[in-house]
């Protein structure tokens, strides 16, 4: 991990390099890069949240008002991933707010019959994207490691993707129609990944819901 974050140092300073040179800056004092910013391997999930806390691998750094590390039993079976932190959820720092985050946690109360304290629930990008934009590819590359590591200290049965952007950053497949794969079950890093329709969708399109309804129950037959 630690050669993968030097590399990512270095691509930053290459394009920052660039932008320097378009604004006109011909010459610039030689400086090294700050060896304290590279992050080690966490070994635990506290160190990891520490990490991601103090994060500025790249520029939502900026406009986050925290890193968002994730919220529940960190010892849970079941761990919720969703794909970028809202406005909403950045301001209040709550992981179930607005509409969506109401839906969200009735799904989990109502039809898995969990306490959203005893459900582990995280993002794979961590912070607010930018002008509310969707994160770029870079953006999700820069918090893939931290959302891996996640699972691999949570060890879950079961994983739940929200929404299509979830299950194609997990897992590398873009290019299969979600609707042919959502409700599937997946073998992922030793749990089973169920990709379900994002909440928000289902708000937009209530005839979604019976379909979830049905994923949901696969989801209970494997808690």
């Amino acid at each position: 991990m630690v050669v993968e974050l030097k590399s990512y140092q270095n691509l930053v300073l290459l394009q920052n390099l660039y932008r320097l040179r378009a604004i006109g800056f011909e010459y610039i004092d030689h400086f090294n890069i700050n060896e304290k910013t590279v992050i080690e391997k966490p070994n635990n999930l506290e160190e990891l949240s520490a990490n991601i806390l103090s994060c500025h691998l790249c520029d939502l750094s900026k406009s986050r008002t925290q890193s968002m590390v994730g919220f529940g039993n960190e010892k849970s079976d079941l761990m919720v991933v969703d794909y970028s932190v809202s406005q909403t959820q950045d301001t209040t720092n709550n992981y179930y707010s607005g509409r969506s985050g109401e839906t969200l946690k009735n799904m989990i109360e109502k039809v898995l019959h969990y306490s959203i304290n005893d459900v582990y629930i995280t993002h794979c990008v961590k912070c607010k994207p930018l002008n509310s934009n969707t994160p770029s590819p870079s953006e999700y590359n820069s918090c893939k490691n931290y959302l891996f590591s996640q699972i691999d200290f949570i060890k879950p049965k079961v994983i739940i993707a929200l929404g299509e952007e979830v299950y194609g950053h997990i897992t590398g497949d873009k290019g299969s129609n979600f609707d042919d794969i959502r409700g599937h079950v997946i073998d992922f890093k030793g749990s089973k990944l169920i990709p379900i329709y994002h909440q928000s969708y289902i708000l937009r399109n209530p005839a979604s819901k019976k379909i979830t309804l049905h994923d949901l129950n696969t989801i209970k037959s494997f808690l």
